[in-house]
């Protein structure tokens, strides 16, 4: 699954998102504010609202915040209504890039993904144009230093709870696994003492596109763009 490079994605992604915590938080407020008006207010039943939290918590979104959405949610006014939609296109290089947006204005997001698209040598294409060269998983990362096993009982460990697949490098392991054993397996190496630096569902692609260094700028420059968006929550893309 060449999840090293997925890992690469994640610390630039974590990088930039450290230049612009006002905006992350603001968007992973809606984000739990979306799975608790879908499916409750409280987690424990929730496994949307559980995730989520989860995600916000390993961004270090403060409690008051996340409290401060979850109330939102479960207030009396109906307040804003949100919608998931996935843009898919081509960037530079041909690059398979997906944009999954929560929107409350689906014409403001489609104008500026599009522009984002063309505006870097990247065009918006038709939905599942791009989305069969991706597969959704649960992916986690636990740091090799983090780890006090050796590596052949940690796999047969992670196999044994539910993983589907275990890849190695020198800096961490990267465990994947099929999104509905996702939550079965995290909390099960947690109870193990093993703290994951990364734990989320997410698209993996099934081959990764190989590009220069000038492409691979243009492509991040893009990437950028559409992070920066308040309605763009993920951006996936299979470049390497």
């Amino acid at each position: 699954m060449a999840g090293h490079s997925k890992w690469k994605n994640i610390q630039r992604r974590k990088n930039a998102q450290d230049a612009k915590r006002g905006k992350i938080f603001m968007k992973l407020a809606k984000e739990i504010y979306v799975a608790a008006k879908e499916g409750g207010p409280d987690p424990e039943s929730n496994a949307s609202l559980r995730l989520v939290i989860d995600k916000a918590k390993n961004a270090n979104m403060p409690n008051d915040n996340i409290d401060r959405a979850i109330k939102k949610a479960s207030g009396s006014q109906d307040g804003n209504s949100y919608e998931e939609i996935t843009y898919e296109g081509y960037g530079p290089g041909g690059v398979a890039v997906m944009v999954k947006c929560l929107t409350d204005n689906k014409n403001r997001s489609a104008t500026n993904v599009r522009t984002a698209f063309s505006k870097n040598g990247g065009s918006l294409g038709e939905t599942g144009c791009v989305s069969y060269m991706f597969n959704r998983k649960g992916y986690i990362a636990i740091e090799r230093e983090d780890l006090e096993t050796n590596e052949e009982e940690f796999m047969l460990e992670v196999i044994d709870i539910g993983a589907e697949e275990l890849e190695t490098s020198d800096e961490l392991f990267e465990i994947f696994t099929e999104p509905e054993e996702f939550e079965k397996v995290k909390k099960a190496l947690e109870s193990r003492g093993y703290q994951p630096a990364t734990a989320e569902i997410t698209m993996i692609p099934q081959t990764y596109a190989e590009v220069d260094e000038p492409v691979q700028g243009k492509i991040e420059k893009l990437v950028d763009l559409l992070e920066d968006d308040d309605d763009v929550q993920e951006v996936y893309t299979n470049i390497h």
